[in-house]
């Protein structure tokens, strides 16, 4: 069953906007926004199920240049 998430994302200074678009461009990234707070960046993603979310996804996120911390937010139904 596919999965959606949301990746919290801090930057590096003025990294932001490059990261955003960095990660428009990753599969499995359906949107990228750039906030102002806390976090930097906000990306929702999905993936064919949880266990393929950190390999096929997440990993492919957190290797973009000039991210500093990720946080990792799966969609749960209740």
């Amino acid at each position: 069953m596919p999965v959606n998430a949301y990746i919290l994302i801090q930057t590096e200074v003025g990294k932001a906007p490059p990261v955003a678009t960095a990660a428009r461009a990753l599969p499995g990234v359906l949107e990228a926004e750039e906030l102002i707070g806390s976090y930097d960046v906000i990306i929702k993603v999905t993936a064919e199920s949880l266990d393929d979310l950190g390999p096929n996804v997440v990993s492919r996120v957190q290797m973009i240049e000039g991210i500093t911390r990720t946080i990792t937010c799966p969609v749960i139904h209740l």
